[in-house]
């Protein structure tokens, strides 16, 4: 079994890249960085096996290579508060940086423990032109970490679940939960698929914005860089290839908005004892309130980003990110699954939504925004670019249209909340977070 060698990472400008906007502190958690070094192994399929549709995939060792990656934790410095879950974040690194969610109200006041890793080649190295990785943005602290190919990734993520159950400062971890978004997401279908049969290291799988189908093992020098790509056909030009194994006995859980239901249409797979699936409707793979709450730690830390587009999407889901982490911790303790929702309504062949008379997809996770709405809100984008197809579109309603849907702002506002309410009893959305999508649905009537 390997095991990396674990040792806490200072110096440099004093503090991580892409640390947590909140205060840990006043959760009663404590933050650390770690390097991680070891020897990964990368893995090719076996003789004879092919990439299926069933997600059975057959993979083997196919050489190893040394590496040296960072893990930044979040964990409760009570023992008693500790809930004996830790998420391990396969951080994102599309954008040419590391990306991860380590602002969840619901793992710091829940009692999770947070591991988010950098597992990929492009979190370290950057992007050209400009390289905003880690080992740009601080050499003194990051210029000895190196990750020499994306195909070693898969064996780094399980060198850190296994490095995390010893590094919690005593905390006894019973459960490792795998969580990524987007690119992750793929990353960790490949994982689920070809490498937890071999290693058994994780106890769980949350998929984000996942477009339904796995990364490939081997890749090479080559990495994902959104800003070669050319326009995405009409009609979107991702699909699904491959369903993900529930036969392992651990709950996978896949959480999507309606663009990457779009791609996942011909591999939806039912709802069973250990998989869970979810779409939502009015939602896109990015939203504006995130983008914006992501801006403001780009801009302490330095990271350039392009211009935030005026009309992308404006209904976040983020909300449902953090119901899938309650009801993971539920089904890994008391057995009790996450409650099984409505799918998006699809017609034609390509799969196409069906759009109620406000432009809004029928069917499918109906938060308050979407059911209640001040805007259509989509996942059709504005321009044919990578960009704009990650970002959908917001038409907001002219007063009139609002008069004669709602008559008042108090009308509105008792059915909006209600709404949300609706979501809580059908349990996708957290009773912490309707106040503030009602505060927010009053800021938007009165813009």
């Amino acid at each position: 079994m390997r095991q990396p060698r674990v040792e806490p990472i200072t110096g440099g400008r004093g503090r991580p890249f892409a640390a947590s906007l909140l205060e840990p502190a006043r959760f009663g958690y404590v933050e650390a960085e770690y390097a991680l070094e070891g020897t990964a192994t990368r893995y090719r399929l076996a003789p004879g096996a092919t990439l299926t549709r069933d997600g059975h995939w057959r993979a083997e060792p196919a050489g190893t290579a040394p590496f040296r990656t960072r893990m930044l934790v979040y964990r409760p410095t009570d023992p008693a508060r500790f809930n004996g879950t830790v998420i391990l974040t396969w951080n994102n690194v599309s954008a040419g940086y590391d990306l991860f969610g380590a602002e969840s109200l619901e793992l710091f006041e829940g009692g999770f423990a947070l591991a988010c890793l950098t597992t990929q080649k492009v979190g370290i190295a950057g992007l050209p032109p400009e390289p905003q990785g880690l080992a740009a943005w601080d050499p003194a602290r990051y210029g000895t970490l190196t990750i020499p190919s994306d195909d070693y990734s898969y064996d780094i993520f399980t060198q850190g679940a296994r490095a995390v159950r010893s590094i919690l400062g005593g905390l006894e971890v019973k459960r490792v939960v795998a969580q990524g978004a987007s690119q992750s997401a793929g990353r960790l279908a490949t994982y689920l698929n070809a490498i937890q049969p071999l290693e058994r290291a994780l106890d769980g799988f949350i998929l984000a914005i996942y477009f339904g189908s796995g990364s490939a093992l081997e890749v090479g020098d080559a990495v994902v860089n959104l800003g070669t790509m050319g326009p995405v056909p009409r009609g979107g030009g991702l699909r699904g290839s491959n369903l993900l194994r529930d036969d392992l006995g651990v709950p996978v859980f896949v959480v999507n908005s309606e663009l990457e239901a779009i791609a996942c249409h011909s591999v939806r797979q039912p709802d069973s004892a250990t998989f869970r699936y979810w779409e939502s409707a009015g939602t896109c793979h990015v939203s504006e309130q995130v983008t914006r709450e992501r801006e403001k730690k780009h801009l302490r830390d330095g990271v350039k980003t392009f211009p935030l587009p005026e009309g992308i999407n404006r209904i976040p889901i983020a909300p449902l990110y953090e119901s899938a982490f309650h009801h993971m911790q539920r089904w890994l303790t008391d057995g009790t699954p996450p409650p099984s929702q409505p799918k998006l309504e699809f017609a034609s062949d390509p799969p196409e939504l069906v759009r109620d008379a406000h432009g809004i997809a029928k069917g499918g996770i109906r938060l308050p925004q979407a059911e209640v709405p001040l805007a259509t809100n989509s996942a059709i984008p504005r321009a044919p670019d990578i960009f704009s197809y990650l970002r959908g579109t917001c038409e907001p309603f002219g007063a009139e249209r609002l008069r004669a849907l709602y008559g008042d702002t108090l009308a509105f506002m008792t059915a909006f909340e209600a709404a949300a309410k609706r979501a809580v009893e059908a349990g996708v959305l957290l009773p912490r977070d309707v106040a503030g999508l009602v505060a927010e649905a009053g800021d938007c009537w009165r813009e």
